[in-house]
């Protein structure tokens, strides 16, 4: 494929609203974690909350879209001059030219939850309050996001799971090959919500620790949130762009179980030697991957059976997901900007929580932070029920 140009990205999680607080936080080894204080959840568990998002406030104009996750993206869209490169763009290609792409395992479904705790009691009619459009709808966030940044462009929302944003990457790129669209903006947004937390509690997936991906006590995961969108652009000629550009997308659907990824890993290795070949990358090229490692017991020892069968064991890699939680639908997009960060500024992030690597996943886990710019990164996002994608990221050769 060829590749395309990032202009501009934001990104705010639990470690930090913006990219100089998130670059921070990575650099500082500091995870955003803590023990779950969220709304009436009773669980065990750690989660990573984002600051400030019940005082952020939607425009008036917006108000029919308030819901967690909309103010969540609301207060990410206002940092490192994000929505003024849009502008730029629309001023350049005009409104219809640029499309949005974003993805949510959930959406608002928190304001769905408040309102059953409010049902009649007779009929048992959720309270008239609740704007379902605005808010639990799936298209709530494209809408929102589209109406305040002023784009008439091709929308949608993809709700893949935990692969969900960065599976608008792909979207993105194919829209602007066939000459649909001259850029577009991509990205994620997940906010902590009832169902998720339980859900994922009663898969008994949720650790009742800091998650701790690929180390031999590992017992779950901490869920998080996020809100991550990057601005891509097509352009003439690839030796033009100037710093980290889109080089390569991979996705597979192994379908292998509801739940459960493929315990040798079958889906996560086609997705990345898809990624590599549309990158025209051999996976010698890549010097470091940034791994779904969600903390699991089977994603981790999945993952590292495909990254072995790939790579080899001696590719740098982590998961990031110790330090941010796993964002779900966010995730993708919010660990492709940490990749970006990681070309930008030469290093390799050192995965938090791993004290003692499992003797059975074969790769080379980075602990601590490599002072070593990579040229050329990988980043892995899969999904339940087998929906994979990766994504290359790299200088333009």
């Amino acid at each position: 494929m060829k590749p395309v140009a990032v202009n501009a990205m934001t990104a705010t999680s639990c470690i930090g609203t913006g990219l100089g607080e998130t670059l921070a936080a990575l650099l500082a080894r500091r995870t955003g974690l803590g023990r779950c204080d969220f709304e009436t959840v009773s669980l065990n568990t750690f989660i990573g909350k984002v600051a400030g998002v019940d005082e952020e406030r939607l425009p008036r104009s917006l108000a029919q879209f308030d819901c967690r996750n909309n103010r969540l993206a609301h207060l990410a869209l206002a940092q490192d001059g994000f929505r003024e490169e849009v502008a730029a763009r629309i001023a350049r290609y005009g409104t219809r030219r640029i499309g949005l792409f974003l993805g949510t395992s959930t959406s608002g479904i928190l304001e769905t939850e408040i309102a059953y705790r409010h049902r009649d009691p007779l009929s048992g009619s959720l309270p008239d309050s609740l704007n379902y459009f605005g808010s639990h709808n799936f298209f709530s966030v494209a809408a929102f996001v589209r109406q305040l940044l002023g784009l008439e462009g091709p929308a949608a929302v993809i709700s893949t799971a935990c692969s969900s944003s960065a599976k608008v990457f792909g979207m993105a790129q194919r829209m602007m090959a066939a000459g649909l669209i001259d850029a577009a903006v991509v990205g994620g947004v997940d906010s902590l919500c009832l169902t998720t937390l339980y859900g994922f509690h009663s898969l008994q997936l949720t650790s009742s620790l800091p998650c701790r991906p690929f180390d031999a006590n590992r017992d779950g995961i901490s869920i998080g949130e996020a809100a991550a969108f990057v601005l891509l652009e097509a352009v003439a000629d690839p030796v033009l762009v100037e710093g980290p550009a889109l080089l390569g997308v991979g996705e597979s659907s192994d379908a292998h179980h509801l739940s459960a990824p493929h315990p040798e890993g079958l889906g996560a290795r086609l997705a990345m030697q898809a990624a590599l070949a549309a990158a025209n990358r051999p996976p010698s090229a890549i010097d470091y991957v940034n791994l779904h490692g969600t903390g699991t017991v089977s994603n981790d020892s999945s993952e590292s059976k495909a990254l072995e069968t790939l790579f080899g064991t001696g590719t740098s890699c982590s998961s990031t997901k110790g330090a941010t939680g796993h964002t779900l639908g966010a995730a993708g997009a919010l660990e492709a900007i940490i990749c970006m960060l990681a070309l930008k500024h030469g290093f390799m992030p050192g995965g938090l929580g791993c004290d003692s690597l499992d003797a059975a996943c074969h790769v080379s886990y980075l602990r601590e932070n490599l002072a070593k710019a990579p040229g050329c990164v990988l980043s892995n996002s899969f999904g339940f029920g087998g929906s994979n994608c990766s994504l290359v990221f790299g200088q333009v050769q």
